[in-house]
């Protein structure tokens, strides 16, 4: 139930009811294209139909992506070793940026040690999101989830 009180989490569902919202009233309008009877009426029913897939096809990456990175913690967690924000701040509460660096060469190294390591890469994740790199702490982070994912299928 903890899971359920958390703003991240409650802004995904509202997201996934919107884009499932979305995707239900664009279907509906593509079956109304394509029963039309006109050419060009199929041709955009045909199109508008590949909106509610991608929708679907992005919300499911999101819930997976969002599902295992919190395994992924809750296994961290349990064996004492989920990442810890001691970063320095500035006046405006702000990771130092001197500090941000210093803790991503150490998460850095760790993969460079062991490359094949999960918990190496989410530990790269956090240190990317603290120094300010979204795009590439979602991409160690999904890289994380995807060797933890053949980790849990070889074991």
């Amino acid at each position: 139930m903890r899971l359920m009180r958390r703003p991240a989490f409650l802004g995904a569902v509202a997201m996934t009811v919107l884009v499932a919202l979305y995707s239900v009233y664009v279907g509906q309008q593509a079956v109304l294209f394509l029963e039309s009877g006109q050419i060009v009426g199929f041709a955009i029913g045909v199109a508008m139909l590949a909106l509610p897939v991608l929708a679907v096809w992005w919300l499911y990456n999101e819930w997976r992506l969002g599902v295992t990175v919190q395994r992924m913690a809750d296994r961290l967690g349990e064996e004492g070793r989920l990442p810890v924000d001691d970063l320095e701040r500035t006046e405006s509460g702000r990771i130092s940026q001197e500090s941000a660096d210093a803790a991503f060469e150490v998460a850095k190294r760790a993969v460079d040690e062991r490359p094949e390591d999960w918990a190496a890469w989410f530990h790269v994740g956090f240190a990317y999101d603290a120094s300010g790199d979204k795009r590439m702490a979602r991409k160690s982070l999904n890289y994380a989830a995807q060797l933890f994912r053949a980790e849990g299928r070889r074991g």
